[in-house]
């Protein structure tokens, strides 16, 4: 199984603190039965949100796009590469 991401965490405990606040405001309880309720039930919406989140796994990182300064360096390369295929562009291998 693997492991959840910092998304996860932070969304699932968000979730839990703000339904717990809301239940608690909705319901008015007062007693220990109703507060324990009332946290078992944010604790299940914390988790069911931070299961339903998709993690970001490795194959999404691979096609998301490169960075400009990734991007503008292999352009650097390519440019050079192809200036030095055009000198020697009509030059015989043997040639010296």
């Amino acid at each position: 199984m693997p492991r959840p991401t910092a998304a996860q965490f932070s969304y699932g405990s968000a979730t839990v603190v703000f339904s717990a606040l809301a239940l608690l405001l909705l319901f008015r309880t007062e007693s220990g039965i109703g507060v324990a309720a009332v946290s078992t039930v944010a604790l299940a919406l914390g988790l069911l949100v931070a299961v339903a989140l998709p993690p970001r796994t490795t194959a999404a990182r691979r096609t998301a796009a490169p960075s400009t300064a990734a991007r503008t360096h292999r352009t650097i390369e390519d440019i050079e590469i192809a200036t030095a295929r055009r000198e020697h562009i009509g030059e015989h291998s043997l040639h010296r």
